[in-house]
């Protein structure tokens, strides 16, 4: 479904936007300047803090005994991590012994999303916004007040809250698992719930009467609540949704054998820091070896670094391009050569970016680790005095 907005702008209105820009580009140059250097940095700390770890791990094969000779040690272990903790859901009567039991709540919306196209004359731009909308599921209610087309109204039959219950005494052999680690333990099953004929009236009831609910005028007959396995939905038909249905997603995780890395304290853990401050603490579900979770943490760590680069490489290049769009907005009353040089200014922007993203990021190894880093300050280096000679070139010409 879509809808377009036409919007037509002056030379001075481009001027004006394209000053704003040049503000939005100086903030989007240094955010993405700082997150290149903090990003290397802590991916250097994070793999010396590893290195740390597996130099002074201590491999435990027994955990049924809380060991005064582990105290204060960094420790890999498996065993079963249990509970006889009853978790309850009385929202959804379920009662359950888990180590969790999770509420996924989804909403059916409305969402909007846009587009646009521009095309320029001699006085004037012209921007074409195109809107559209679809339905989805969703974490959250969505806000359709402020919509640029009306009749895409959303609504929700009933709010019901998500959440997640953790077990709070969970055993590790003779030893307790703290909080941070009995979130870290994965693998969810399906949790029924039992809801009475009592309790769907209620639900039934109190849909029909919200006075947020559009279709408070629906038929008395007509059934709101139906469960299906681990799931209840709340609108007239599960495989037909509606704007304003809702489905809440009922899951627990039962007890199961992990592996951890962490330092022993008393008969709980905690995480183990490292001489640079960073700390390290590894959860793996099933028995792992100590080997294949830090090569796993090794992994994630260069993942997450090359994940922050890009992000900060793209907002270098943006804020440079923002910078830059006051050249565009001057000449884009000669369609031609606003054209070219909007290719040559993004061209300029991306290789700039390029080299300034490799000066800074050099720069942080330059901080963390001087050999590396100065191999990557004489790239860097080589990039400016390439771009300088290309902007000599150009200017002879």
């Amino acid at each position: 479904m879509l809808n377009r907005l036409t919007s037509v702008a002056s030379n001075g209105q481009r001027l004006n936007g394209s000053f704003k820009s040049i503000t939005s580009g100086i903030v989007m140059l240094i955010a993405g300047t700082g997150l290149l250097f903090w990003n290397e940095g802590n991916f250097v700390k994070t793999k010396q803090s590893l290195k740390e770890a597996e130099s002074v791990l201590v491999r435990v094969s027994d955990m049924s005994e809380v060991d005064p000779l582990l105290e204060g040690r960094l420790i890999h272990a498996s065993s079963l991590a249990n509970t006889d903790d009853i978790l309850t859901d009385s929202l959804f009567g379920i009662c359950e012994t888990a180590i969790s039991i999770r509420r996924k709540v989804e909403y059916y919306q409305w969402k909007e999303s846009s587009s646009e196209t521009r095309s320029t004359s001699r006085n004037r731009s012209e921007t074409k916004t195109t809107y559209s909308y679809k339905k989805s599921w969703n974490l959250s209610p969505v806000n359709s007040q402020f919509f640029h087309t009306r009749g895409y109204d959303n609504f929700v039959l009933v709010t019901v809250d998500a959440q997640t219950v953790y077990a709070k005494d969970v055993s590790f052999g003779g030893y307790q698992l703290p909080h941070f680690i009995i979130k870290s333990i994965s693998g969810s099953v399906p949790a029924t719930p039992s809801l009475s004929a009592e309790t769907i009236t209620y639900w039934e009831k109190k849909i029909a009467t919200d006075a947020r609910n559009p279709k408070a005028n629906a038929s008395p007959s007509q059934q709101l609540v139906h469960i299906n396995g681990h799931v209840v939905y709340f609108g007239p038909s599960p495989n037909a949704p509606n704007i304003g249905d809702v489905r809440v997603t009922l899951t627990k995780t039962l007890p199961a054998d992990i592996s951890i890395i962490a330092k022993v304290t008393g008969n709980t853990f905690e995480p183990y820091q490292a001489a640079n401050d960073k700390t390290v603490s590894l959860v793996s579900m099933g028995t792992v070896s100590a080997e294949k979770m830090f090569s796993g943490a090794h992994t994630s760590n260069v993942l997450w670094t090359w994940l922050f680069r890009l992000i900060g490489i793209l907002l270098v290049i943006g804020g440079l391009r923002l910078m830059f769009s006051i050249l565009q907005a001057l000449f884009t009353f000669i369609p031609f050569l606003g054209h070219i040089l909007n290719v040559g200014i993004g061209l300029v922007c991306l290789m700039a970016g390029g080299v300034w993203s490799a000066f800074v990021i050099s720069i942080s190894w330059l901080w963390y680790l001087p050999i590396i880093g100065l191999i990557m300050l004489v790239v860097a280096g080589t990039g400016i005095w390439f771009l300088k000679k290309r902007n000599e070139k150009s200017m002879r010409l």
